[in-house]
């Protein structure tokens, strides 16, 4: 099968090649000439106008954010040249209202959209151990993509993979924060680092982000070497599509909307300075 993957990012890099390592035919685009480069040297092929992938039976979408979603699937043209019965899987994490007004769009053309939004990070994207969280009925074509990917999750109707998937944000993010201010605090008094996250890993603080200290620093140095700005970084751009959302559906979400405040200073702090001292 023919598999086109559009955004060969930090996380959609790894999983075009673990879609390569399944036998899947990739075809990739990016705007960046090092993971087109990557992608061939693991098997797949590049293109580099998206609209050259109408001969695609499945296509995966992860780029930055729902204008991009919209300019490479609408704008581009490349929905008008795909087949009947081709489909489309948003890996990217978007606003909810966005898949449907897409899948809306793509339906005239006998096209399915859904949502697909990934967890997990790009050492699990590598393995094809991704939680894939979907809206909508995927045609088999697309299952098999992402059952390749992943453990999928059937959110409920086209928009859902995306709420959840913010919803999984929110929760990690505020996690982080909090475990910020926590070991900042054991730290003040004495308390090693190390012995702190031990601690909490056997007691009712564990969380996946205090499991896994360290991923976010490593996660904000990979996209300064990637060139992403602070702005499209989950820290930032989730936060905001996050209170969007909330807004949108009269919501009172006031966690998330300090997060997005002071969140992403402390991140970048952390990653370039050790965070000896965040709020």
């Amino acid at each position: 099968m023919k598999v086109a993957f559009i955004g060969l990012g930090d996380i959609g890099l790894p999983m075009a090649r673990h879609l390569v390592d399944a036998g899947f035919e990739v075809v990739g685009a990016d705007l960046n000439a090092a993971p087109r480069r990557s992608l061939e040297k693991h098997g797949g092929t590049v293109v580099d106008d998206v609209a050259d992938l109408g001969d695609c039976e499945v296509i995966c979408i992860a780029v930055p954010d729902d204008d991009a979603v919209t300019a490479v699937l609408l704008e581009s043209g490349l929905v008008e040249k795909l087949a009947k019965g081709s489909a489309v899987l948003l890996h990217s994490t978007i606003l909810p209202p966005t898949a449907p007004r897409l899948a809306e769009a793509a339906e005239t053309h006998g096209v399915s959209v859904n949502d697909a939004p990934v967890s997990g990070g790009a050492a699990r994207a590598a393995t094809g151990e991704l939680t894939i969280m979907v809206g909508g009925s995927v045609p088999a074509s697309g299952r098999r993509v992402l059952d390749a990917l992943g453990s999928v999750v059937e959110a409920g109707p086209v928009g859902s993979g995306s709420a959840l998937k913010l919803a999984n944000q929110l929760s990690m993010l505020a996690s982080l924060q909090a475990l910020y201010e926590g070991l900042a605090l054991a730290t003040e008094f004495g308390v090693d680092e190390k012995v702190a996250l031990a601690t909490l890993e056997g007691s009712t603080g564990d969380s996946w982000v205090a499991r896994n200290w360290g991923f976010f620093d490593e996660l904000a140095r990979n996209y300064d070497a990637s060139g992403t700005p602070v702005e499209f970084r989950p820290w930032s751009k989730d936060l905001w599509d996050i209170v969007a959302t909330g807004r949108q559906a009269g919501l009172s979400l006031p966690l998330a909307a300090l997060l997005s405040q002071i969140l992403a200073t402390a991140v970048e702090d952390h990653a370039h300075h050790g965070g000896k001292k965040e709020s």
